[in-house]
């Protein structure tokens, strides 16, 4: 596993998809400032992979929210079936509360076979949720709070996203280049 290569083409994603097509207007301030962590879990199994997320989550909460305000963890050898990742969901939101750590961290979920409910698998609208390697994403909830206050119709975003990738179609997702 080259975590050079992993950490490389999720930073690609997050500039070209998650910053350059918008899908995240909170995430290029966080980018340019330098102020996410990018980690690679060895992990083949799921329980190894939540000792990684323990890890993370309370890395997370010990840092500087100046110096980390969130991080990626990238696990490409395990949970790789969506379905499996999914289900996975539940045992990290138990361990956010487990760690006493709800309220105060959070966990967003992105995947390459990424499918919301109801949603065929091509549908284009699954790509905003789509990342080049299974990612758990932990969030600072003091960091969504700033950025909800800031931008006054957040529930906007997930309609924008829509209308981006409607316009983008597949042809424009692949002309980005990215891993997956």
């Amino acid at each position: 596993m080259n975590q050079e290569q992993i950490i490389q083409d999720t930073r690609d994603w997050v500039v070209k998809a998650v910053i350059g097509l918008n899908l995240c207007p909170f995430a290029k301030a966080v980018h340019v400032n330098d102020r996410i962590r990018y980690v690679v879990s060895e992990a083949t199994e799921p329980e190894a992979l939540l000792k990684d997320l323990a890890r993370e989550l309370l890395t997370l909460n010990r840092a500087d929210p100046e110096e980390i305000d969130t991080t990626l963890v990238i696990h490409p050898n395990v949970l790789t079936d969506f379905l499996d990742f999914n289900d996975f969901l539940d045992a990290a939101d138990a361990l956010v509360e487990e760690l006493k750590l709800d309220g105060i961290l959070q966990i967003a979920d992105f995947h390459p076979g990424y499918q919301f409910d109801g949603s065929a698998a091509d549908d284009i609208a699954n790509y905003s949720n789509r990342s080049p390697y299974p990612t758990l994403h932990i969030l600072r909830e003091d960091s969504i709070e700033r950025a909800v206050e800031s931008m006054p119709d957040t529930a906007s975003i997930y309609e924008s996203n829509l209308e981006t990738l409607d316009k983008l179609g597949h042809e424009g997702w692949r002309q980005l280049g990215l891993k997956g």
